[in-house]
């Protein structure tokens, strides 16, 4: 087969410089301005991110999930608790996280520990949800092989059947995940692939060359791009 060539697609950065003396201490905040001027963008998706997970031999894997809930704690979003990622956060339960806002030339990039939310917070996001989303959250047995289209759309029926009138209530099996982080970077495209690169770290890890002190326990450093 063929080789194919995609240096074609490379294309110069011009993002504002981005340095440890202009960012904000807090790498909450920060990212909270960050996600805001996303925002202003009409980026669609603008809260799509990657979660990447690993099993207990290393193997990893990685789809997009949506940011629900953020505070000081963490990140939040929500899943089924008998799929694949939950399997492998139950036997490994770090993961790393990545925003990429292109019209910006921005990514976020997040590691942490990882963490099931309160059974009440997981009720009170399911309840916000629309209809035929919790349905679909009742109905669906995520990550498992199934016969056919119609026969996932036949169970979805069934759980719509089983509500009636009420409100269908969340199942066991479906709720909250918070990843709890311990790093997170910052990264500005800029021209010459010379990219700006912020790095904050719990302040308990060594301090390398380049470092600040930041709030609440962060370390900032600058990394080569």
């Amino acid at each position: 087969m063929a080789k194919q060539d995609l240096w074609r697609h490379g294309e110069q950065y011009l993002g504002a410089r981005l340095d440890v003396t202009t960012v904000d201490a807090d790498p909450i905040a920060q990212f909270r301005s960050w996600f805001a001027d996303a925002e202003a963008t009409g980026l669609k998706n603008v809260n799509a991110m990657t979660l990447a997970t690993a099993d207990r031999d290393g193997r990893p894997s990685a789809r997009m999930v949506l940011l629900k809930e953020l505070d000081e704690r963490g990140f939040v979003f929500f899943t089924n608790y008998d799929s694949r990622k939950a399997d492998e956060l139950t036997v490994n339960p770090r993961a790393a996280l990545l925003f990429y806002w292109l019209p910006l030339d921005r990514q976020v990039r997040i590691e942490g520990t990882v963490e099931r939310i309160s059974s009440a917070d997981s009720d009170a996001y399911f309840a916000t949800r629309p209809l035929e989303s919790r349905l679909g959250a009742i109905a669906s047995p995520q990550s498992q092989v199934i016969p056919s289209r119609e026969s996932l759309e036949a169970r979805v029926d069934a759980a719509r059947a089983a509500a009636g009138s009420d409100a269908p209530a969340r199942p066991s099996y479906w709720g909250g995940y918070r990843v709890v982080p311990d790093l997170i970077e910052l990264w500005q495209g800029q021209p010459d692939r010379l990219h700006d690169r912020i790095r904050y770290r719990r302040a308990d890890a060594e301090t390398g060359t380049g470092a600040g002190t930041g709030a609440g326990g962060w370390t900032l450093e600058r990394l080569a791009p």
